[in-house]
């Protein structure tokens, strides 16, 4: 049986807001209240923000307690004044989707795949480095191959 800690865990990191350094808060608030939870990414940040803003700690102080540097502090302060709390939720870095391997450049493939079946992946990308001037990294073009084929495309 999942205990409710380890629920919550798992919940907070399938949402991408598990503090992967809870071990660093060392404020007494969390650890004398069951509320607060220095495994809550968002909770955290948001304490820090409201201690220093409420409370006036100081911001080396508030950073020393909650296990952030300051300039983090200062991003994340500028972040909540933008958005509020979904400020404080982690953004994915990076494409967000196959930005090389678009649906154009897979058809491409597709039709010389048909065309000629002892075509190999290096083969491939080689077609495609000459038709559209760019490389592609043979295991990349399987992996989108092979994600086009479960989608059923």
């Amino acid at each position: 049986m999942i205990s409710l800690t380890d629920a919550k865990s798992e919940a907070l990191r399938r949402h991408g807001v598990l503090h992967r350094r809870a071990q660093d808060v060392t404020d007494p608030l969390f650890y004398t209240s069951a509320f607060f939870d220095a495994r809550d990414l968002v909770q955290v940040k948001y304490e820090l923000l409201r201690r220093v803003q409420i409370e006036g700690l100081a911001v080396t102080t508030a950073v020393t307690l909650f296990g952030f540097s300051r300039s983090a502090f200062y991003q994340a302060q500028i972040a909540y004044q933008c958005y509020g709390l979904p400020g404080l939720i982690p953004q994915h870095h990076g494409p967000r989707q196959a930005h090389k391997l678009s649906g154009k450049i897979i058809d491409f493939v597709r039709q010389h795949q048909a065309s000629d079946l002892t075509l190999s992946t290096a083969a491939l990308c080689q077609l495609v480095q000459e038709a559209f001037g760019f490389s592609v990294h043979p295991r990349s073009l399987q992996r989108a191959l092979t994600r086009r084929q479960k989608k059923g495309r």
